[in-house]
């Protein structure tokens, strides 16, 4: 198969180089050489880079998750029910989608200083937002 092909590749390459080091079931990742490295580098920075601009000739009534909520918010409040025939709650995750993907793009859980997806402004927004929901279904 394709995996088992591939190590057998990867591991041919670390005899032919002399590396002993390596320990099975360890990450390679290390073990590319520093061109494929900086190649990646770049690309990984370029995209980060377009990822920036994708937002950025938007206003942030329409690229703020807070300030999006709190549109839907308002019209809850003002037109219940116009709100609820639209059925809002089966349409804000496609809604929102998009913004928190490119707000993702960068979110790496692997790094040593990763931010918790709990901890993340879009994350609370949408959960205070859940909770207002909660609280006036109640009264």
């Amino acid at each position: 198969d394709f995996i088992t092909k591939y190590r057998t590749c990867r591991e041919q390459l670390r005899v032919s180089l002399g590396k002993v080091d390596h320990h099975e079931g360890m990450s390679s990742d290390d073990e590319l050489p520093p061109t494929e490295m900086t190649e990646f580098q770049k690309s990984k920075d370029d995209i980060l880079e377009d990822s920036r601009k994708i937002f950025e000739d938007v206003r942030s009534d329409f690229s703020d998750i807070g300030q999006i909520l709190l549109k839907f918010q308002e019209w809850k409040e003002k037109f219940p029910d116009s709100y609820c025939d639209a059925y809002i709650g089966f349409c804000l995750p496609k809604l929102l989608n998009p913004v928190i993907r490119a707000q993702l793009i960068s979110w790496n859980p692997l790094e040593q200083n990763f931010v918790e997806l709990e901890e993340m402004p879009w994350f609370r927004a949408i959960e205070e937002f859940s909770d207002v929901k909660n609280v006036s279904r109640s009264k």
